[in-house]
């Protein structure tokens, strides 16, 4: 039987190749995917081993205990001079070198914050040269090394990405006011965090040491071995002469590995994105290997019964045909793994952006790539060639008689069940869908009802889309009809096998259902988070700060209300609300001017009573606490450390600017983690005012700090969409996969349903088609059968939409259904184009048939 398999494979390479094309798309994701993944770790652990080359010890500060203040917040620390001597007369140490490192961001010659969304990576330190003159650590390719507090140098990639030359003067921050510095040299470094896309900024050590630690101490030493000393032995021996509790020593290779590590852990969410295409592609990929399958052992009915009319067992059969799935699934996997080699090459390129920039490195083909390529394919090919060898197990050996292969009929008994399980999946799962129509909120369990819902509701679509073929398909060959006989018998050629239409369809139904469904969602969010932004905030800009670290400075405050063109500047002070609950968002507000930046809808209550032991709480944070107006609520604001009695003196609407509780500012600013700090300056601006003047002029009055962003209505709202924005281009990219696949399953199945009708299609030929009619039929078939699949997927994807929808409007009260037309009708006609242009080869290859070649060599 392998033999049989071998010879059955070479026989229909050319109808196997579709099949064989999907199964390797699926495999090249997959496989390519994990040597990307590989590879970026690789170089991550190449670049930390660089970047801590020849240091074998690290000695830093342990962290104070709670209480005590920190380095560089006037205690004087450990790390100092006299430290660095005695460690210098270490047995072991070769050589000795102390470090100051910090943060700091830096504005690009254009006036925007450089890389200011990724916080981690905004490094900053001190220039400290070796005997010989020069940082090791950072070699000056240009210019020359800051020597003074109004100087500074950056690296080569900062540079590049800031549009710096040198002799520029660099805006830049690290937790206070902006400083100015004229940039005096270009360095290269090894550091993992700055080449995946981070900054670098160096000072010279006094400077480095007034802004990251305090005079005369740093926040590191590294020390160097000498020959014969192993780096853990030298760690002993520099812990005994540290203070005790007050600093540790690690070694270079344990803090290589961490860096690694973190590197890695922050850019490894890159490689979700290309494995999701991978399970799209083989889930879809699926229904082709059964289509195909399916189509090839009714083709080989009379080849199978004879088969078992000298002998052959169902068992025997239906290895076969898993055999031929076999011999399918190693051949995709040989492809995609080496199709996956060039995605795993491109893949750095394509994720790669000026902010962030992944590590290049020779390609890592590790043992599991090979599993998976190999798992992968034949898996999924053998998976779903099991329903056709069983089909192929159930041929009589008295079909072996029959004069010429006859379309399937199903059998009435198995209609039914199809239908009656359909139908169940179809009602259990729009149940489940319906039943959210009534939560409040995007809860994680109403969250996995949803998908379980939808699943059921794409599965049953699925199991039921044989039987709606006959009725859709006769619907859209009303339209077809009008090309005259071509168009009628496109559509006869499409109902005369409603299971092999279905399966084709599936594919397009499948991506369609998903993207159509997201696209309603985004679409409706993005709306209602315009609506919300008008609803919820009465200010014109909202000025913040990019992280949790730091504050804006008080006195921006009063030079922002100054500017002209600005009507009110309302200053917020953010928090944390420890209730017996949780933890929640409270901001301290100034009552006078809320009014005037804030649209708060109060259920009951008013903000004007707001003041120390008075708050206001949103409508889902009271129903939570069981409070109402006039309710007393037990909890501690900020670093206060005792819970004190408040009362509710109003429930307002929930509203995102102002959090989950409002409270006096005042109050607020002096139990905040940062005291007095200000958090939000809230902008309203005189009518008629000209934004883009305003929006710098505001940027001026910070002192257009990179720690601070100044931010109109409109960009808020595309803040808040950003997540949902990457999530559609994700399935925008599902959906050119799942077409891609849908194309090859009608060229596949158009392929062989053309060498089956080659008889046929000698007949119409003889009796007065012209090539032309041919190619028509053919075309107007696919185009039925790609209209067939995206209607059924766009039916359910609203309903889905739809369903899902009231999670969303439970979070987001301005949320309603806004399907975007303009958008599905474009899916609708891609997908139509796609079927036409699927149609092309087979369509060409009817039209090339000899009528009397067709008739009798049949």
């Amino acid at each position: 039987m392998f033999r049989t398999a071998l010879r059955t494979v070479r026989a229909h390479k050319a109808r196997l190749l579709m099949t064989v094309l999907a199964v390797m798309l699926g495999v090249a994701f997959v496989s390519g995917t994990l040597v990307f993944a590989d590879t970026t770790a690789a170089a991550h652990r190449a670049a930390a081993s660089k970047s801590f080359a020849g240091i074998a010890v690290t000695v830093t500060e342990k962290p104070p205990p709670p209480g005590a203040p920190a380095a560089g917040q006037g205690a004087g620390g450990v790390l100092d001079d006299a430290l660095v001597r005695r460690l210098a007369e270490v047995l072991g140490v070769a050589a000795v070198r102390p470090s100051v490192d910090g943060s700091a961001v830096l504005n690009a010659a254009d006036g925007t914050p450089l890389r200011a969304d990724r916080a981690w990576s905004h490094l900053a330190a001190a220039y400290v040269a070796d005997k010989d003159g020069e940082d090791s650590r950072h070699p000056v390719v240009e210019g020359r090394a800051p020597a003074g507090s109004a100087e500074v140098a950056v690296d080569s990639g900062t540079a590049a990405a800031g549009g710096f030359r040198l002799g520029d003067m660099i805006t830049l921050a690290t937790d206070g006011p902006v400083m100015t510095k004229r940039l005096v040299g270009i360095v290269t470094t090894r550091d993992t965090r700055v080449t995946a896309g981070g900054t670098l900024a160096l000072f010279d050590r006094a400077t480095a040491q007034r802004l990251f630690a305090s005079p005369g101490h740093y926040t590191g030493i590294d020390l160097s071995a000498a020959p014969g000393t192993a780096p853990s032995e030298l760690a002993r021996r520099v812990t005994e002469v540290l203070p005790a509790d007050r600093a540790e020593a690690t070694t270079g290779a344990a803090q290589a590995a961490q860096q690694a590590l973190l590197v890695d852990t922050l850019t490894r969410g890159y490689e979700k994105v290309p494995l999701v295409f991978a399970g799209v592609a083989l889930f879809i990929g699926s229904f082709l290997i059964v289509n195909t399958f399916t189509m090839l052992v009714a083709r080989r009915t009379r080849e199978i019964a004879l088969l078992r009319a000298i002998g052959a067992s169902r068992r025997q059969v239906s290895r076969s045909v898993l055999l031929e799935a076999l011999l399918v699934g190693l051949v995709a996997s040989a492809g995609g793994l080496l199709l996956g080699l060039g995605i795993a090459a491109v893949l750095p390129d394509v994720l790669s952006t000026g902010a962030n920039v992944l590590p290049r490195g020779p390609l890592v083909v590790g043992p599991r790539s090979f599993v998976a390529a190999l798992g992968v394919g034949v898996g999924v090919t053998v998976l779903a060639a099991w329903l056709p060898s069983r089909r192929a197990a159930r041929v009589a050996p008295v079909e072996a008689m029959r004069t010429a292969a006859q379309p399937p009929t199903p059998a009435r008994s198995r209609s039914r069940l199809r239908g009656a399980t359909g139908l169940a999946l179809l009602v259990l799962g729009a149940g489940l869908l319906v039943s959210l129509t009534r939560a409040e909120d995007a809860s994680e369990e109403n969250l996995r009802t949803a998908m379980f819902g939808c699943s059921l509701v794409l599965a049953a679509l699925i199991v039921l889309a044989p039987l709606l073929a006959a009725p859709v398909i006769r619907l859209i060959g009303r339209l077809t009809v009008r090309y005259g006989i071509t168009g009628r018998l496109a559509r006869e050629n499409a109902l005369r096998d409603p299971r092999r239409t279905a399966a084709t369809a599936a594919t397009l139904m499948i991506s369609t259902a998903l993207v159509s469904g997201l696209a309603v969602i985004g679409h409706s969010t993005g709306q209602a988070l315009d609506r919300q932004a008008a609803a919820g905030l009465g200010a014109d800009y909202v000025i913040s700060t990019r992280s949790t670290t730091t504050a804006v400075d008080p006195a921006a405050v009063r030079r922002v209300a100054d500017t002209a063109g600005v009507r009110t500047a309302s200053a917020v002070t953010d928090s944390t609300l420890f209730t017996g609950g949780g933890v929640r968002e409270i901001s301290g507000v100034d009552p006078r001017t809320l009014d005037a930046v804030m649209k708060l809808d109060f259920v009951s209550g008013s903000a004007e009573d707001l003041g120390p032991g008075r708050i206001a709480l949103s409508r889902t944070l009271a129903r939570d606490l069981g409070l109402t107006t006039g309710g007393r609520l037990d909890a501690r604001v900020g670093r206060h450390q005792e819970p004190k009695p408040y009362t509710v003196v109003g429930v307002y609407q929930d509203n995102p600017i102002a959090r989950d509780a409002l409270g006096d500012r005042t109050e607020v600013a002096e139990n905040a983690f940062l005291p007095g700090s200000v958090q939000r300056i809230l902008v309203r601006t005189d009518d008629g005012a000209d934004p883009e003047t305003v929006e710098r002029q505001l940027r001026a009055a910070v002192g257009n700090s990179p720690l601070l962003k100044v931010q109109g209505q409109g960009q808020l709202v595309a803040e808040a969409a950003g997540t949902l924005g990457d999530l559609l281009k994700v399935m925008y990219g599902m959906l050119a996969i799942g077409v891609v696949i849908g194309a090859l399953g009608i060229v596949n199945t158009l392929a062989m349903s053309v060498a089956e009708r080659t008889r046929e299609i000698g007949v119409l030929r003889a009796l007065g088609m012209d090539r032309t009619g041919v190619r028509r039929m053919i075309r107007l078939e696919a185009v039925g059968v790609a209209a067939f699949g995206t209607l059924l997927g766009m039916a359910g994807g609203l309903f889905g939409a739809w369903s899902v929808g009231s999670l969303a409007n439970g979070a987001m009260e301005q949320y309603a259904l806004a399907p975007p037309w303009g958008t599905l009708l474009l899916i609708g006609l891609l997908s139509l184009v796609i079927g036409a242009a699927a149609a092309t080869v087979p369509a060409r290859r009817a039209a090339a048939l000899s009528p009397l070649e067709a008739v009798a060599g049949h």
